[in-house]
């Protein structure tokens, strides 16, 4: 009793003793539900922004399950992510500015997190929860970056940054795919937004005793814009362009999903007690119409500029909800303090009142207090998003250093974001001294992140886990994006390039080596005539026969780091690299 009230006096002294009166019994309901440990849902959907939904008056999409959460939750308005999709994950699961996971692409071989990172999952899982994710995971499809390396008990997946993309599995469209369960491929019926929720809610029945963490993914609406029609047409006959009525009909299918979710949560007593999150990983992708004739809906991005991979709000500010009623957090209510991903895995070991493992120090903090109503903590922070999506980072490249106040975009605009939400009135010149402050903050921060740009998260090879494993050059590291066969497409039309995959043997032995045209399973000629393949200082090569389906060599390697390469020389003398990569440890 005594240490409570040092708490509440210590809280008034903080807050002050208007907001703590308002505030503190709510915070004393949460620590009283902490002790029964909350399950926690998060789910993110992929490339839907800020106007994609309903509720934040998009009156054209149709999303009830998603206006009925909005309602029954604390929401975000000024919450925000990076730009695209892989680095926005890396900074969700390990609470971290991006960068320092290693991520700053989607692609080339910087869609990777260091598997040093102390994720969502293994922060879960080392108090007591049981752990899952289902749908998108995108940080890496080899040992010691699954998502089963790095703290989840269950998982079920597609490949790489999307469905069709060069690491999933080959001919995936959406509809009746081959996933991965626990690291085993397996055949699953139904349209993969509607698998993931399946799954999920699988899950959470067999796990419903005792604490969870359930991390629900989805990889729509991200493109390729594949739905059932009946989805899109509605939207069609009111006008709105094809490729959006597409992207609008994706987004209602995960908004029926939510529905069947939430039902489920009710019939299994659940609902009270977990904390039921909703946001997305970046501005919308196809929630815009840029080609749209004058008679045609032209989309709604709620007043923002910018869109997906923006440096502007509306390629970085998303929705979060947060609903949990034992933790009084359903009321339905707008907290509008500055906040990003970073701050959703210290806001989560606060409410459950978890202990986080020993790891690199996070960047977020703790959202607790603003969820419970202060409105005036966290009032000064500044926060940092980037799009990079080159090979090594470039300072200032598409940029935004954010406060409450001020949008300084790229080192050089500066926007008033209260009396100019819209981003259309630059006004640097009139604030040097702002101009000066917020560049100062951004020159220690780029200093921090420097040590990670010429630093490699690699693949390992020869684990008991992941034996043998297949790369894929989705991951090689190239200067040009030019040069990156990241999707099916690229294997389909033979891309002529070649990269290096950054590895890591993890045991000394002898190692099998097959390099492939097209994927092992699929048993296909590779029409090539030569292959050649580099590890470290190793080389080897050699002629094969045209109708081979792979070239085998075996090496005797030491452990330790390398740079793995591959070439094959087509029936024309053309040259690419080995697009999928079999290794064992014998």
């Amino acid at each position: 009793m005594q240490n409570t009230e040092l708490t509440r006096r210590a809280f008034v002294r903080s807050v002050g003793a208007a907001t703590a009166a308002l505030a503190w019994p709510r915070l004393l309901d949460a620590k009283s539900a902490m002790a029964s440990k909350p399950n926690v849902i998060l789910i993110i959907t992929d490339d839907q922004g800020y106007g994609d939904v309903g509720a934040h008056g998009n009156g054209m999409i149709v999303t009830p399950h998603m206006d009925k959460l909005w309602s029954q939750s604390v929401r975000l308005t000024d919450f925000h992510v990076d730009p695209t999709c892989a680095p926005t994950r890396s900074a969700l699961m390990s609470g971290r500015y991006s960068n320092r996971t290693g991520i700053w692409h989607t692609i080339m071989g910087r869609s990777l997190m260091d598997d040093r990172e102390v994720t969502l999952a293994e922060m879960f899982k080392a108090n007591g929860y049981r752990t899952g994710m289902f749908g998108k995971w995108h940080l890496g499809d080899n040992y010691p970056l699954r998502p089963e390396d790095q703290g989840f008990d269950y998982a079920v997946r597609h490949g790489g940054g999307g469905v069709g993309q060069g690491p999933d599995w080959w001919g995936n469209d959406y509809f009746d795919d081959t996933y991965w369960r626990n690291g085993i491929p397996e055949k699953f019926e139904g349209y993969c937004t509607d698998v993931w929720f399946r799954e999920a809610i699988r899950f959470v029945e067999r796990n419903r005793s005792r604490p969870f963490f359930c991390y629900l993914s989805t990889n729509a609406p991200h493109g390729p814009l594949n739905v059932d029609p009946k989805y899109a047409k509605p939207y069609l006959e009111r006008g709105v362009p094809e490729n959006m009525a597409k992207f609008y009909g994706m987004i209602e299918n995960i908004d029926e999903n939510l529905g069947i979710l939430r039902r489920r949560l009710d019939a299994l007593d659940l609902s009270r007690n977990t904390i039921l999150i909703f946001m997305t990983d970046n501005g919308t992708a196809t929630g815009i119409a840029r080609r749209a004739g004058a008679e045609q809906w032209q989309g709604f991005n709620a007043g923002m500029r910018g869109q997906k991979g923006s440096e502007y709000d509306g390629g970085h500010r998303v929705p979060l909800f947060v609903h949990w009623p034992t933790g009084n957090l359903d009321e339905g209510r707008d907290a509008d303090q500055l906040c990003a991903h970073i701050d959703v895995l210290p806001t989560l070991a606060d409410l459950c009142g978890l202990k986080k493992p020993e790891g690199p120090r996070v960047d977020g903090t703790s959202l607790r207090s603003t969820l419970y109503g202060d409105t005036d903590t966290l009032r000064d922070r500044m926060l940092f998003v980037h799009s990079q999506r080159i090979a090594h980072p470039q300072k200032w490249r598409k940029t935004a250093v954010m406060t409450e106040r001020w949008r300084l975009v790229n080192g050089a605009e500066l926007y008033d974001i209260q009396a100019d939400p819209g981003q259309q009135n630059d006004v640097a010149a009139a604030h040097p001294d702002v101009m000066a402050r917020l560049t100062a903050a951004y020159d220690q921060w780029w200093k921090s992140l420097a040590p990670t740009f010429s630093q490699y998260v690699r693949i390992g090879l020869g684990s008991d886990t992941d034996n043998p494993t297949r790369l894929m050059s989705h991951d090689w590291l190239v200067e040009d994006q030019k040069d990156s066969s990241w999707h099916q497409g690229h294997v389909s039309r033979g891309h002529l390039a070649s990269g290096p995959w950054a590895v890591q043997v993890t045991r000394d032995g002898r190692y099998r080596f097959d390099l492939c045209r097209w994927p092992k399973h699929l048993s296909q000629a590779m029409r090539c005539k030569h292959a050649k393949l580099k590890i470290g200082d190793i080389e080897v090569e050699k002629d094969i026969p045209l109708h081979a389906t792979h070239a085998r060599f075996e090496l005797d390697l030491k452990a330790g780091p390398a740079m793995l390469q591959t070439w094959l020389t087509n029936e024309e003398g053309q040259q690419h690299g080995a697009y999928f990569v079999w290794v064992e440890r014998l």
